[in-house]
């Protein structure tokens, strides 16, 4: 663990602190782990609506004449699809066919596209978009110019409306309105699998909205959700985490996210390399595991079907809505290990039954 002295602080720290929370480092930055706990916090999403402060996430900026246009020549999906006024998950990747990162992109105009990376990878991306933008296209790295704060809930459209911010739009779609004076990007995205919202005010402002948003949340029966609840949210959806299921050595066909490719796309970074990989079949797929006794699933563990390895966990947690050990795990193609399988993890030297299934664990409900 970094030295605190060497942390980054979010403009929310305060709130946290006040709320009991406790933190823990997360990509470089002093991030709320939970308040209330992380069982606790996990249910309050599911049931009725949680309130996440996700400022660390990175934001740049790509303007200039034909902005959407080199985007599009340089992340994985296919801005064509969308237009202003919608959000794209889409992939950074190297020409090798390794994943920079994942992000979401809000395509403003097509001179302007607003782009939310990973915290720990935003330099990298501004960095890869920087060294092949044409002439009159600027990237800058706006990493503290916005907060992110993710509503989250069956509830959040509710919470929304009260506070008279637009909540009525499709999924991944956004729409720039203001709270009390203060401009607030509000977009229908999320990590948690739940109809939700991912709300970008001025990071110098965000205050005046997170307090308003705390306030609705509690009234609408939930409240705020720290790291820990975040985390098993998305592993019960089995999205992918970069560092994880996603990676400069795992692809994006082996993370199964090939669907967030435009393979119809004359250029994008490593296009070659994936569509050889397609071609040939990815030599190792993202596959879910649920434990069939008790246990909890942890990273870096040796998947064994036949009495031999075959892959190893990338992520594992214990879902409180199932009420099991839950992870999911790259499996190597020639091992012949399908869905519906039933495999062993080495568990510290323990044998754990497991079964092999496709995700998301736990249905979404995000349209």
């Amino acid at each position: 663990m970094s030295d605190a002295a060497d942390l980054q602080h979010g403009p929310l720290e305060d709130r946290h602190r006040d709320a009991g929370a406790s933190f823990a480092e997360f990509s470089g930055w002093l991030m709320p782990v939970s308040y209330a706990g992380t069982v606790t916090e996990h249910n309050a999403t599911r049931d009725a609506v949680g309130l996440f402060d996700v400022s660390h996430l990175g934001k740049a900026l790509v303007r200039g004449a034909g902005a959407a246009r080199f985007v599009n020549s340089a992340l994985t999906n296919d801005l064509g699809r969308i237009g202003p006024g919608k959000a794209q998950y889409t992939l950074c990747c190297t020409e090798s066919g390794g994943v920079i990162d994942d992000l979401i992109a809000y395509y403003v105009d097509d001179d302007e596209i607003f782009l939310v990376p990973n915290a720990a990878n935003t330099a990298a991306v501004v960095e890869a978009l920087r060294a092949a933008a044409p002439a009159g296209v600027t990237v800058t790295n706006e990493h503290r110019s916005y907060a992110v704060l993710a509503v989250q809930g069956p509830r959040s459209a509710e919470v929304l409306a009260g506070l008279g911010l637009p909540a009525d739009m499709d999924y991944m779609g956004y729409a720039d309105a203001s709270y009390s004076g203060v401009p607030v990007r509000v977009c229908r995205t999320g990590y948690t699998g739940e109809h939700g919202y991912e709300l970008l005010p001025p990071w110098d402002s965000a205050h005046v909205v997170f307090d308003a948003l705390a306030a609705a949340v509690e009234a609408a029966g939930g409240q705020p959700a720290g790291l820990g609840a975040r985390d098993t949210l998305r592993t019960e959806m089995g999205y992918p985490l970069h560092g994880h299921e996603l990676g400069l050595d795992i692809s994006p066909l082996q993370a199964r996210c090939g669907w967030a490719i435009g393979w119809k796309k004359d250029a994008f970074f490593g296009r070659d390399a994936l569509l050889a990989e397609k071609e040939a079949g990815p030599r190792r797929l993202l596959r879910g595991l649920r434990m069939v006794g008790r246990g909890v699933l942890r990273p870096g563990l040796t998947v064994l079907a036949d009495g031999g390895p075959v892959g190893v966990t990338t992520s594992g947690t214990f879902s409180p809505t199932l009420q099991a050990g839950i992870g999911l795990a790259l499996i190597d193609t020639a091992a012949g290990v399908d869905d519906g399988r039933r495999v062993t993890v080495d568990v510290r030297g323990r044998p754990v039954e497991c079964d092999v299934v496709r995700p998301p664990f736990v249905a979404a409900k995000t349209r």
